[in-house]
């Protein structure tokens, strides 16, 4: 689930995972990080070393109210203002470039699966860059509180079963926020070839990328 955007010169990473899953990444490699989101605490999404080797003076980690606590202790050699922000469902946070980092529902409402993302914990982000919408839905379903989210741009969707979604929610999900460039991620062994056969005429550019 680790995402890396280069936008406006400013370097945003999501859900930054070292070692803690496949393939390893090794972060001290990438370039530091103006902002980290995190969306929630598992330990696929959540991974204090590779936060700590990301960070620079003037990093801000933005994160679910939950990894917050966890993340607090965090400290980095040499950095003195490592800034943790933490957003609950439908708080935003404008940074000094006049970005607007909205932080979204993102949770499980299938029967079977609710205890794996419950209600109100985990944040989906909308991140808007001057004008420019990118949606990061973390670990989420088909949820009513998609249909809020509007002129998006780039959509990440997850499709990771059983955690997640299916190819036919992910498609349901895309359907309703209608992105302009749509990537299935987080999808691990997941068949996407139903999700491209669904979304076909829709008018969505879905890309689908290789993540191992």
């Amino acid at each position: 689930g680790s995402l890396a955007v280069h936008a406006g010169g400013k370097w945003l990473y999501f859900d930054p995972v070292g070692k803690a899953a496949q393939p390893v990444t090794d972060f001290s490699q990438f370039p530091k990080a103006d902002y980290i989101f995190i969306t929630h605490d598992h330990g696929d999404h959540f991974d204090p070393e590779a936060i700590a080797q990301l960070s620079q003076e003037g990093t801000k980690v933005i994160c679910n109210k939950a990894t917050a606590e966890k993340a607090a202790p965090i400290q980095v050699e040499g950095v003195t203002n490592l800034t943790i922000a933490a957003l609950g469902n439908g708080e935003s946070f404008t940074s000094a470039e006049g970005w607007q980092f909205d932080a979204v529902p993102a949770y499980n409402n299938s029967e079977g699966k609710l205890n794996f993302h419950p209600q109100g914990v985990g944040n989906g982000y909308v991140v808007d860059i001057e004008g420019f919408r990118i949606y990061v839905a973390g670990d989420t379903e088909v949820i009513p509180e998609l249909a809020d989210i509007k002129d998006i741009d780039v959509a990440f969707l997850p499709c990771n079963l059983p955690y997640t979604m299916t190819p036919d929610q992910c498609a349901e999900a895309a359907n309703i926020i209608a992105p302009k460039v749509l990537f299935p991620y987080h999808y691990s062994d997941t068949d996407l070839l139903p999700l491209t056969n669904i979304l076909d005429g829709s008018g969505i550019d879905i890309r689908i990328r290789s993540y191992r």
